[in-house]
């Protein structure tokens, strides 16, 4: 079998050269490039076309984040996994919403982080032991909040507020749900009359008076 070509971004000189040893030394990874930035990065997965990016969030320029947007935009096929010491719900869900398919911590042992790579390496989506405790701790409280607070709303009407809640627009509503702008619509029609608004302002304000976005 052919090694999992790796391209790690990390502006961390140690740290990056650190992970290229270990994934130099092991019969299934094969480090191509290294970025100090996030438009390196950008510029040698274009060039290098690897398997996965392993990218920090951090960086001068460029961000990890925007980075990540940018690759997955031009080369979906390359799959990228954010490493790094943030793990914050805002950072997570960054990381996520920029298509990023994995977010392993720094301090992560071998056998995880290769076990993300190999996953994302295949097409899926893998987050480390500690983000998929975080990330399921994280719906769960958003998910009885909303339950709590709202029990007349269906549990797709409730998807929706939370996300209403966060800010988006209809189309990024659509888009986040997988379901049409016309559904989205008659959604909210549906839980401005249960809420007693007249309007979505009335309704985040309530929403967020609940604990959520």
């Amino acid at each position: 079998m052919e090694p999992i070509r790796i391209l790690i971004a990390d502006d961390h000189t140690l740290f990056r050269r650190g992970l290229k040893a270990l994934f130099d030394s092991l019969p299934e990874t094969a480090v191509v490039a290294e970025a100090e930035s996030g438009q390196e990065a950008i510029a040698l997965a274009e060039t290098q076309q690897p398997d996965v990016v392993l990218m920090d969030i951090q960086m001068p320029g460029v961000n990890g984040i925007d980075a990540a947007r940018r690759i997955v935009q031009t080369s979906p096929h390359i799959g990228v996994i954010m490493v790094t010491m943030f793990e914050d719900d805002d950072s997570v869900f960054a990381a996520m919403r920029a298509g990023a398919r994995g977010y392993v911590l720094k301090g992560a042992d071998q056998e995880e982080m290769l076990r993300v790579i190999r996953a994302v390496a295949r097409g899926e989506a893998l987050f480390g032991s500690s983000i998929a405790l975080r990330l399921t701790a994280f719906f769960n409280s958003n998910k009885a909040t909303a339950s709590d607070a709202f029990p007349d709303l269906t549990e797709r009407e409730q998807e929706v507020l939370r996300l209403l809640a966060q800010g988006m627009s209809n189309q990024e509503i659509a888009a986040e749900l997988m379901i049409t702008i016309k559904t989205v619509r008659n959604h909210l029609s549906n839980i401005f009359s249960k809420m007693q608004v007249t309007d979505r302002v009335q309704a985040i304000i309530q929403a967020r008076n609940a604990g959520l976005g």
